[in-house]
């Protein structure tokens, strides 16, 4: 194939592929994506202003927010419906915290019939594992700068 041909047998495929992709809306799709995401936010600022009421301050209220937000990311995975909120909220779903607690559950749950070890335990850390190991080696680097300063 010549140069020339290739470009236009590329062009070709190009235009046969976008003929059958739907047009995507960007601004539908942001708009949604920004909605679901502010909606779980507001979701984790409602539990923080209960617990404050109920009298928790400081660390223990940021830690007990994120268990719960985890947990609900986690048993809404479990029902199928985080995946749902995903396929109609986009990038909205993937806010931090519930998003990471989906991608380490999804997987569990979807090779749960390979058994306990090589199934459920094995293909959790398949997305979150190389973010646990930057996590890890961010705080004992952030650490180690830390302890170096206060010498």
């Amino acid at each position: 194939m010549t140069g020339r041909s290739r470009e236009n047998y590329n062009r070709n495929y190009i235009n046969y592929v976008h003929s059958f992709a739907p047009p995507t809306q960007h601004f539908k799709t942001c708009t949604r994506a920004f909605c679901v995401g502010g909606l779980i936010c507001c979701i984790g600022q409602f539990f923080r202003m209960m617990l404050e009421l109920a009298g928790l301050t400081g660390d223990i209220l940021a830690g007990t927010v994120s268990v719960m937000l985890i947990f609900l990311g986690v048993l809404l995975t479990g029902f199928g419906v985080y995946d749902r909120i995903g396929k109609n909220a986009g990038a909205g779903s993937i806010v931090p915290i519930t998003g990471f607690a989906n991608s380490v559950a999804s997987p569990a749950l979807e090779f749960k019939t390979e058994g306990f070890v090589y199934g459920t335990a094995a293909k959790m850390f398949l997305v979150a594992g190389p973010i646990i190991v930057f996590g890890v080696t961010a705080g004992a680097a952030v650490g180690l700068i830390y302890w170096l300063i206060a010498l």
